[in-house]
């Protein structure tokens, strides 16, 4: 299904793009260069659009059927979301996911994109800019951690564990007000609970089995279709809260991902009690 786009092309446009306009940005950003877009916590860099602006054009011209969706795109051009339900092919880029940790100098930020094919999700990548390294995935064949010098290793989830055993995180900042309270003190459930401000290493850290879920309310294509496809390809169980399959065009709804079924439904039951 993904033969109408190269995954590992993909990949190095991800990894040339970082490497031109992201990398020479880090740490070295002027006040100029760093904007709030919706809200203060909601910023957009120079590194983002610049990015974008060349992955985009690069993809025109490798791929000039597919529907092009940017995070930084759809910022000037809502209706463009409106488009990926229909469109036969798409590809859809975060630019500079972690933004706000990039733009504070954190270390810990990520470009992603995926590959959308008759509304599904049929292949994903998140490129660690920082390690030049990239988690991917093709639907049916595996997640795998591919570096520039042909190593690669198969990824698998965490083994399941008891409620009071699991490690995770979960971003709860869009999470309905009414219930945020609940949520929240049902977490004390769980062993730990942390927030990386980053989907793309959130989603790095669960399919290489380091932790036990991801929980998510938000949902823009951009920062969960590369991810949740990788993670299900390591063996993960992934569903809306209301255990629906979470598809391209879904915006909200929450998602949640874990070892496995059983772990999802422990976790839904317990405490994402939305």
């Amino acid at each position: 299904m993904t033969s109408k786009v190269d995954v590992t092309v993909l990949a190095d446009l991800l990894r040339r793009a970082a490497k031109a306009e992201i990398m020479p940005r880090f740490r070295r950003l002027d006040r100029s260069d760093v904007r709030a877009k919706t809200e203060a916590t909601d910023l957009v860099t120079v590194a983002d659009e610049q990015a974008e602006r060349m992955m985009k054009a690069e993809i025109a011209r490798l791929w000039p059927n597919a529907l092009f969706v940017g995070e930084e795109s759809v910022a000037v051009d809502p209706a463009l979301l409106g488009r990926l339900k229909d469109a036969e092919l798409a590809i859809v880029v975060d630019p500079v996911d972690g933004t706000a940790n990039f733009a504070s100098g954190i270390p810990a930020f990520g470009v992603m994109a995926s590959v959308v094919f008759m509304g599904e999700t049929v292949a994903g990548i998140i490129y660690d800019p920082m390690g030049d390294d990239w988690v991917m995935a093709e639907k049916g064949s595996g997640a795998w951690l591919r570096r520039p010098n042909g190593e690669a290793q198969r990824l698998s989830v965490a083994a399941p564990v008891a409620l009071d055993q699991m490690v995770g995180m979960a971003s709860t900042g869009y999470l309905p007000k009414d219930k945020q309270p609940q949520i929240l003190a049902n977490l004390s459930k769980v062993r730990f609970l942390a927030s990386y401000r980053c989907a793309a290493h959130e989603y790095r850290t669960l399919a290489a089995g380091h932790v036990h879920y991801l929980m998510y309310y938000k949902l823009m294509p951009w920062d969960h279709l590369a991810g949740t496809l990788i993670c299900q390809e390591a063996g993960a169980y992934a569903a809306r809260l209301d255990g629906s399959p979470y598809l391209p065009h879904h915006l909200d709804g929450g998602l949640l991902i874990a070892p496995d079924k059983a772990s999802w439904e422990l976790l839904r039951g317990e405490v994402f009690t939305v």
